[in-house]
């Protein structure tokens, strides 16, 4: 018996890199899975026409899972509604969502065109929303699930040329945090995730471009962390942000200092004088790739 026996998985963008990695490991483990992927370049200019889905269930049927292609835009209304329609008319439930698509416009702000900020916040931030939507209506009445919500150090800490993609995983955290507050009552766990991997996406950044993969990076090594995640190893859990990459698993949260309360008629200098309760003692910097 595997970690999802029985249980059936929509993992969108899973044509390739992350998410082919976690739709085959959750086949291997059990699941039928809704292979979604819209196909097309990096940057999101093109697709439509991909046999990458396709390509990743003949993959899982060869080693004995069970598997469907779906080639919907993820950033539709449409588009979420056939992904879901997907895995009902095939094998009838989802217990498990996990959003990974997306596209990248990397550009300093200055040079970030309005058709790339809407473009990334698009397929990240609506495709999150349009494919969650039916599958939450449908755990809310159906007694549960888990669903995983992509998000990133780069919304999370900030990076470099990277406004735009930044601000749909900001905005990703967001969502799930209010969504794990409205899942308690229905059984629906939610989970961010902040994966750090080599992949078409992140083959040529700084650091990563004409380089060796350090096989702790590669996607089949970040695969068994979501596979906790929407296994009932990790039932305990839900709310909570998970890095995953080649310096291990940690959770990542967001905190703050006890701060300063100067009650009715404080002063901007009060603030100034209680700076040590206000801001953390240090800014510790590290890599967070």
């Amino acid at each position: 018996m595997g970690l999802l026996e029985g249980k059936v998985a929509i993992v969108t963008g899973a044509g390739g890199g992350l998410g082919r990695a976690y739709a085959k490991l959750f086949a291997k483990e059990g699941a039928s899975v809704v292979v979604n992927d819209f196909g097309g370049s990096r940057d999101g200019t093109s697709g439509g026409a991909s046999p990458m889905a396709q390509q990743v269930v003949e993959e899982i049927i060869a080693d004995g899972g069970k598997a469907v292609a779906n080639g919907a835009d993820v950033s539709t209304m449409e588009g979420g509604q056939s992904i879901f329609k997907s895995a009902i008319d095939s094998f009838g439930k989802v217990d498990i969502l996990v959003n990974n698509a997306g596209i990248l416009r990397d550009k300093t702000f200055s040079n970030t065109s309005e058709a790339d900020w809407d473009a990334v916040v698009k397929v990240h931030l609506k495709g999150t929303y349009c494919v969650t939507l039916p599958v939450w209506d449908f755990m809310k009445a159906n007694g549960g699930g888990v669903i995983v919500m992509t998000s990133s150090t780069s919304g999370l800490y900030g990076n470099f040329g990277q406004a735009n993609y930044g601000a749909a995983k900001a905005g990703i955290y967001g969502f799930m945090r209010v969504l794990s507050i409205e899942g308690r009552k229905y059984n629906i766990r939610l989970w961010g995730l902040a994966p750090g991997a080599f992949t078409r996406m992140t083959e040529d950044l700084p650091g990563r471009k004409d380089q060796e993969p350090d096989p702790a990076s590669l996607p089949e090594n970040i695969a068994p962390g979501v596979l906790y995640m929407v296994s009932d190893l990790s039932k305990d859990h839900t709310g909570k942000v998970l890095g995953v990459s080649s310096r291990g698993v940690r959770e990542i949260k967001m905190l703050q200092t006890k701060g300063f309360n100067g009650g009715v008629g404080h002063t901007a200098q009060d603030i100034a004088d209680h700076a040590a309760d206000v801001f953390f003692a240090e800014a510790v910097q590290r890599e967070i790739a």
